[in-house]
């Protein structure tokens, strides 16, 4: 029997294309994948990132009020000192018998004074401390954009590679997922990973 090399050749035609449509079946699939799993973790992402805006508005306005608080009582504590300083003076000029009369006052202002310069400490430390809790969220904030970032070029690459049927698309595209994915993880754990020069791109 002899073989025709007509239907060898379609055979091997339909094998090649039969092949080369599973290969595009797995490709489709793996970005399917790919895009359903970065989805999901870029959702994630954004719940986070607003509730990390959310207190870094909280940390700025409480900033806020303890150095405007911090003005009031530095104004209460001069206007007490320049009391002082008067009283002081009137007890000084004051005839003997009269000066006993600026005892009491003194001891009052010279208390408020010591009160009002404590407190305006105490509100200093607390205003830096608001600073300090408002830069470590910027910079936790600063990873999530970059995820975001990083995650929405990775899924426009996974939507070409879909389109194309390019496998070292899929290949690129996983460049910023793995990026993306990292530093996302990164500020859900609270690790300082600032990568700085890509964070001001964004700036």
């Amino acid at each position: 029997m002899e073989v025709d090399p007509l239907e060898t050749a379609t055979e091997a035609a339909e094998e090649r294309r039969d092949s080369s449509d599973r290969a595009a079946s797995r490709l489709t699939a793996m970005v399917a994948i790919a895009v359903a799993l970065l989805a999901t973790f870029l959702g994630i992402c954004r719940v986070k990132d607003e509730n990390i805006v959310k207190a870094m508005e909280r940390a700025e306005s409480e900033r806020l009020d303890h150095w405007n608080f911090y003005q009031a009582r530095n104004i209460r504590e001069e206007v007490a000192r320049a009391t002082l300083a008067q009283l002081t003076v009137a007890r000084a000029v004051a005839s003997a018998d009269k000066r006993g009369e600026y005892e009491k006052p003194i001891a009052f202002y010279e208390k408020l004074v010591e009160d009002q310069a404590k407190k305006k400490e105490d509100l200093k430390v607390e205003a830096e401390n608001d600073e300090k809790t408002y830069k470590a969220l910027k910079s936790r904030d600063d990873q999530f954009n970059l995820s975001d970032a990083s995650i929405a070029i990775a899924i426009s690459l996974l939507a070409v590679t879909a389109l194309t049927k390019k496998r070292w698309l899929y290949g690129l595209a996983m460049v910023p997922t793995v990026f993306g994915v990292a530093i996302g993880v990164a500020g859900f754990a609270g690790l300082n990973w600032h990568p700085e020069s890509f964070i001001q791109l964004l700036r």
